[in-house]
């Protein structure tokens, strides 16, 4: 098996190259990889996919790296795709939809970012560069600190030091060098660039290097073979059958996620394993909001567009200028996709009421796509009777203290509100116990 062959096209001006390169040399605009579709489907017919059990690489005839190149031992995909039942989609304010959640958190450092680290490592070791960088609110760090320190491959990260402790121990604890920039995740982005520049290291820069939105991509790829699976139906090629939903909800922050998502659900329309392209829904905080303005004016240029000032709980999509901003509208746009936006307590409040549901864990930016669909819900954007793919992108452990802001916040609501979690210190003895216990809401 050969690597697939591949030109470069920039996102904003169009043009082409051949060979590696991080952002357009002409207008610094992203890139987008384009592919020989017809050769990837005659490889795939001839040697297959790769094995169910080798999580984001079983979709190496489609990934940008030489086959033979050594690859992290950390296991990076083959996460799982949960059915929700009609009652807790209900109960979660979806009531009619088909719902589905891809648990994203279940990588090895607990979020999606594993998917673009692995393919960077492997690539940066396969170019024997010695040393990888990267700028991060907190997981895409974690994920490169994670997959290079199974590869030995030193990594210096810059992060807001703002970001939170649990991310920042996560990224010691695997022998990085961090720097905890005194300002946001912009300034910490640029000074990681130059870095770069002037010692050679490889980056991994999201919306940057042309790369991570390639490893992104694995988990649409994977996301449709699951719900074949699960619906019984789709287009086999080589042993895998493929089918898409109505529907795929992201959170979106520099917007790579969701450029990323995109690229995987066109190859698979490209090689006509899915019929159509779902239409893409991007969950912003209100606080952080870019890419959403943009989508509510379509004569704004989201490549001209001013900086905002970004402040949300959501730290992982919080983004003054989201570097992959242009290929993020493009993928909503372009699949007649849109956004919604919702503030820091909608988001705090759906971690709680993810987790009761289905049992998965969000962070505040994977619970921000679940708050972004209950508002899509009522406001009649996705009808009863459609398919939906909610995407929870991190671990709520990787944010230990917004998880705790939300079960106080569900604690503190008015009577008659759900059931919530409640904690409550007690005597070692019995009789404490049981009054406790005569509190308890009586079941029906």
């Amino acid at each position: 098996m050969q690597a697939p062959t591949y030109t470069l096209r920039c996102s904003v001006c169009n043009r082409e190259y051949h060979g590696d390169a991080y952002v357009c040399p002409h207008c610094e605009g992203n890139f987008d990889l384009i592919y020989d579709y017809a050769a990837i489907r005659r490889s795939i017919e001839q040697n297959g996919w790769g094995p169910k059990n080798a999580g984001m690489w079983r979709y190496l005839p489609l990934l940008p790296i030489n086959p033979a190149a050594e690859k992290p031992s950390l296991l990076v995909g083959s996460t799982p795709l949960y059915r929700v039942s009609p009652r807790a989609a209900t109960l979660m304010g979806c009531s009619g939809i088909e719902l589905f959640v891809k648990d994203e958190g279940r990588n090895p450092t607990a979020s999606l970012k594993d998917r673009a680290s692995s393919l960077l490592v492997a690539k940066a070791v396969n170019e024997g560069k010695h040393i990888i960088t990267t700028a991060s609110t907190g997981n895409a760090a974690a994920a490169l600190c994670g997959l290079s320190a199974c590869m030995n491959l030193p990594a210096v990260i810059f992060v807001p030091a703002t970001a939170p402790p649990a991310k920042i121990a996560q990224m010691r604890a695997y022998g990085a060098r961090v720097l905890l920039v005194e300002s946001n995740y912009d300034a910490a982005f640029d000074l990681c660039k130059d870095a770069a520049t002037k010692y050679g290291w490889y980056c991994r820069n999201t919306g940057y290097n042309a790369f991570t939105s390639e490893g992104k991509k694995t988990c649409s790829l994977e996301l449709c073979e699951q719900f074949a699976e699960l619906k019984q139906a789709g287009h086999e090629l080589a042993g895998a059958r493929f089918a898409a939903p109505d529907w795929v909800v992201v959170s979106v922050g520099d917007g790579n996620i969701i450029s990323g998502i995109w690229s995987g659900l066109r190859d698979l329309h490209a090689m006509g394993l899915i019929d159509r392209m779902p239409r893409l829904l991007g969950a912003q905080a209100e606080g952080s909001n870019y890419v959403h303005l943009c989508m509510q004016n379509p004569a704004i240029d989201p490549n001209t567009m001013a900086p905002i000032d970004s402040k949300t709980v959501a730290d992982s999509i919080g983004a003054d200028l989201p570097r992959d901003r242009v290929r993020a509208v493009r993928a909503l746009r372009s699949t007649n996709g849109t956004s919604v936006q919702v503030n820091d307590e909608e988001i705090l409040r759906a971690i709680p009421v993810l987790a009761r549901n289905t049992g998965v864990f969000a962070e505040p930016a994977a619970a921000c796509s679940l708050a972004a669909l209950q508002k899509a819900c009522r406001e009649g954007i996705v009808r009863p009777g459609e398919s939906v793919v909610l995407v929870s992108t991190g671990n709520g452990l990787k944010d230990i203290a917004s998880a705790q802001r939300a079960v106080d916040l569900e604690a503190s609501s008015p009577q008659g509100a759900a059931p919530t979690g409640s904690c409550t210190r007690v005597a070692a003895n019995m009789a404490a116990v049981e009054q406790v216990v005569s509190q308890f809401p009586k079941t029906q």
